[in-house]
């Protein structure tokens, strides 16, 4: 039997079984540019040492896995959290879904009209076009931050971390804009209730 015609008949009978037939034709791609593992030890960033921010809070991020390690498909930060009362703007992502997974410390999340007090050990799923903010409630705090797709995240917090000044709300705004995201209310108040 020819292998073209044996191909034909495999495809032809995985139409009718329960589960698809997968055929490797040996031109398998990585998908992105590392093709081995890596680690990255705890309390270290991969590529950037620590970022910390300026404007909207003073935290400090870790690149755990970048945008270049995966071919864009995602972006994965530790942040230890230094800014009790603090948080994010309201905002939008229009690109990417974001995930908190809080590993320390209490924090108060708006996703839509919908509000959640997160602990470690929660997570939180932020989809693109979602307006969402976060303010952190204890005084310390942890959290891996997953960004899929990586976006422009990594540039986005370079960009605010190499500042010499802490940056206005105008050019917080533009930052935002320049790097996909829009703000579209005020910084996430907690409230008790």
């Amino acid at each position: 039997m020819k292998r073209n015609h044996f191909l034909k008949l495999c495809i032809a009978s995985s139409t009718s079984l329960a589960f698809p037939i997968t055929i490797y034709t040996g031109n398998m791609k990585t998908t992105g540019p590392n093709i081995k593992g890596f680690k990255v030890s705890s309390g270290e960033g991969r590529l950037h040492g620590h970022i910390t921010l300026k404007g909207v809070n003073a935290n400090v991020l870790d690149l755990k896995i970048s945008g270049n390690d995966t071919n864009g498909s995602l972006a994965i930060f530790e942040q230890t959290s230094r800014s009790q009362g603090k948080g994010t703007p309201l905002h939008v992502h229009y690109f990417q879904d974001e995930i908190f997974y809080v590993l320390e410390g209490n924090y108060f999340f708006k996703v839509g009209n919908d509000e959640f007090t997160l602990s470690g050990g929660d997570s939180i799923f932020l989809p693109k076009k979602v307006p969402h903010a976060w303010t952190q409630l204890s005084e310390t705090g942890r959290m891996l931050v997953t960004f899929q797709p990586a976006g422009k995240m990594e540039d986005f917090f370079l960009t605010v971390a190499a500042l010499d000044h802490e940056p206005t709300n105008e050019e917080m705004a533009k930052f935002f804009i320049d790097h996909d995201m829009e703000i579209v209310g005020p910084t996430l108040k907690y409230e008790r209730k």
